[in-house]
């Protein structure tokens, strides 16, 4: 451990694997970490500890768009016009990729490569009905990552991540949300979640998706 101005100073090491966990936790929780900009910033550091201060926020960017993934205002761009409200959760899954591909994200769960498999070949077609939370889960079991709370009142994304680290991530996209905007309280519309849409992470992002018969309620007026 080195020291400056008299204050022992952790190794390279040990500030790499914090900014890693702060990065995981962020992705989770980016309400509480600050959205997206906190994201963009935590990639940032990581970038220049591994010695690639060249990639800065729009080197991360730029693939994003070249995928149609985000806008001048970022990811949340894309998903305004996509969905009601501004859940994070959908944004930082996106960032997720990203964090996949450096080796930097942590998953609770990993999929065998045939279950992953299986998985990409059965999502889009179960998507085709409606569908919330518990049955994702049910048919799928837990997800790998859980981005969003646990509160069935708000939205999440679940994502499946195979041990394979090169095989494309999966996030099934689910909403809650007051549909009355007129009225002066507001009120989970559902008491689950519901699916709007599954996403595979290896395709071109306005081909991604796979919507489901929810999702024209919940689009943007």
């Amino acid at each position: 451990m080195s020291e400056a101005q008299g204050r022992p100073v952790v190794s390279a090491d040990e500030m790499h694997a914090y900014l890693v966990d702060q990065l995981n936790q962020a992705l989770r929780r980016p309400g509480m970490f600050g959205g997206e900009i906190a994201i963009l910033m935590l990639l940032d550091h990581l970038l220049f500890m591994e010695g690639q201060p060249e990639c800065r926020w729009e080197a991360v960017r730029e693939p994003f768009r070249e995928r149609g993934a985000s806008t001048a205002i970022g990811v949340k761009g894309v998903f305004r016009e996509l969905i009601r409200g501004r859940d994070e959760h959908d944004v930082t899954s996106v960032y997720a990729e990203f964090a996949h591909q450096r080796r930097w994200l942590h998953a609770d769960r990993l999929l065998d490569a045939r279950t992953h498999e299986s998985l990409m070949d059965r999502a889009p077609e179960w998507a085709a009905q409606d569908r919330q939370w518990p049955d994702v889960v049910a048919e799928f079991g837990e997800p790998s990552i859980l981005f969003g709370g646990t509160n069935p009142r708000y939205g999440k994304t679940l994502a499946y991540v195979s041990e394979d680290p090169g095989r494309p991530l999966v996030f099934f996209h689910l909403w809650n949300g007051d549909l009355d905007e007129a009225s002066p309280t507001w009120k989970p519309s559902y008491e689950q979640p519901v699916l709007w849409a599954v996403r595979l992470g290896d395709r071109p992002f306005q081909e991604s998706f796979t919507f489901t018969p929810t999702w024209p309620r919940l689009r943007p007026q």
